[in-house]
């Protein structure tokens, strides 16, 4: 944490560009401070995006007033939200010692992007193999890229169709089924080492590029607007919509608590309170041959309860 005497020497410093450097400096110390407290590099990383965004925008951060102003005037993504940048403001003030009133931004329930399953697959089918196979995952299990991420060989279980989620940010593990094409595509993976993929980070860096290659190919500008979060997003919309069953949406998505799965009944809600095609023929099986033979007809795996599981098709 900086002293009192170098915050004051450093904020009466009249030289904006020798400013920016010494604010630089302490902002590496903070980011020092948060791998020390244990904090995931995805956490660090996104206090060194929010403080390095608004000096860019000409905030002094050691000027809670100034820094206010640039804030509220900062164009920041509607995904990022002012609302997220407050506690990362709080923590740079207290690391600093300078006492500061926080803004009040609410951060209003928005809608996430919904592409259709139609363009997923066309994403997945129009990517590298490995990538392919990432994305396959994110959309059969609603993990978190993380997650997917930090997954071995061993997590898989190929006779049985199961992937071991060890799940991050304070989520439960679980064991989710996957699709026989993710684990054909799995299967058709180089085995390299012990994990399946790379960090989360550098698989983004290349979806982004493949994602608009393909996008200015098919001339379909949706697709950029499609993230592996977004995948999350549809997983659980549509198996709430399937399902009726936030009970089953909150374990498959690994939340502590069902308030957090009430956000996707509401997104659910929204999307298909106009859907007139709705009506489905249901099956129940409890053996494997007849699992095997409602997946050779057409029917879709919906869930397993009390050892039966559930199956459906459209009429």
């Amino acid at each position: 944490m900086a002293s009192a005497t170098e915050t004051k020497t450093v904020a009466g410093d009249t030289n904006h560009a020798e400013t920016e450097i010494k604010v630089a400096s302490y902002v590496e110390r903070l980011l020092a401070q948060l791998e020390n407290d244990g904090r995931k590099p995805s956490t660090v990383n996104n206090y060194r995006k929010a403080l390095t965004h608004l000096v860019r925008q000409g905030a002094n951060l050691l000027d809670p007033e100034n820094t206010k102003e640039v804030l509220a005037k900062s164009p920041i993504k509607a995904r990022t939200k002012k609302c997220n940048v407050v506690p990362i403001l709080n923590y740079w003030f207290d690391f600093m010692g300078i006492h500061w009133k926080p803004p009040r931004y609410s951060c209003e329930t928005e809608i996430p992007y919904m592409p259709t399953e139609q363009e997923i697959d066309t994403l997945i089918v129009g990517c590298a193999k490995k990538m392919a196979t990432y994305l396959q995952l994110l959309k059969d299990t609603g993990a978190r890229c993380g997650e997917i991420s930090r997954l071995k060989w061993t997590s898989i279980d190929f006779q049985q169709k199961v992937v071991n989620i060890n799940a991050e940010k304070g989520s439960n593990s679980r064991i989710l089924p996957i699709s026989p094409k993710a684990t054909e595509m799995l299967n058709n993976l180089q085995r390299k080492g012990e994990r399946i993929f790379t960090t989360a980070e550098n698989m983004r860096s290349s979806f982004f590029h493949q994602r608009k290659r393909l996008a200015g190919k098919l001339v379909n500008p949706r697709l950029l607007e499609i993230h592996f979060h977004t995948l999350r997003h549809w997983k659980a919309t549509t198996e709430q919509h399937k399902t009726k069953d936030p009970w089953h949406v909150k374990e498959m998505l690994g939340h502590k608590s069902i308030k957090s799965t009430e956000f996707y009944i509401h997104v659910e809600k929204q999307l298909y309170q106009n859907n007139a095609n709705d009506d489905f023929i249901v099956k129940v099986a409890s053996a494997r041959d007849e699992i095997a033979a409602y997946l050779e007809t057409g029917f879709e795996y919906v869930m397993t309860k009390d050892n039966l599981a559930y199956f459906r098709k459209r009429k």
